[in-house]
């Protein structure tokens, strides 16, 4: 399991549960770290681009959902969604601040989510762009193998899924 204590670019970083009260901090930060997504996509409409501040407050009050954020001081600099559907975690909007990223930040948010996880839960899926190649190297070095692809209108996604062994299911690494 990753410390975020460790790495010198996260020293000072908190990671914990976001809050209602967080909401629009977390839109805004969604809205700057997808803008270079959805030009590599070709489409402005991507679903982190589109999503009212009242959806979002509608998603961070679902018992199926957890999101988890990352703080640089008191600025929310990281985030990142999960869904959780029977013994499968689906992550989501894996969120890094624009002038953050490449320092182990989206790392730190990927371990962030083991201890959340309920036992039951056997594996983690995750998507994203099929064009995206930073985040499938970040999700094959930390685990994820890919699954298959799916379209959704002009977009292709890739879908990776990662195994959880008995100690990670337990909160270790």
């Amino acid at each position: 399991m990753t410390d975020v204590n460790a790495a010198p670019d996260t020293q000072a970083t908190r990671i914990a549960l976001i809050e209602d009260a967080d909401a629009g901090e977390l839109l805004t930060l969604r809205r700057a770290a997808f803008v270079t997504e959805a030009q590599l996509c070709g489409d402005p409409n991507i679903p982190p681009l589109t999503q009212t501040l009242p959806e979002l407050r509608e998603d961070l009050a679902r018992d199926d959902v957890v999101t988890i954020g990352a703080w640089d001081g008191s600025r929310l600099v990281g985030s990142i969604r999960i869904e959780l559907e029977d013994h499968k975690a689906t992550l989501g909007r894996l969120a890094v601040a624009p002038d953050m990223q490449g320092r182990g930040l989206g790392t730190s948010l990927l371990f962030a989510i083991i201890p959340h996880l309920p036992a039951e839960v056997t594996e983690i899926w995750v998507f994203t762009g099929k064009d995206s190649k930073a985040n499938l190297s970040m999700y094959a070095k930390h685990g994820f193998e890919e699954h298959h692809d799916e379209s959704a209108g002009a977009l292709t996604y890739t879908y990776l899924r990662r195994v959880l062994h008995e100690v990670e299911a337990r909160g270790g690494a």
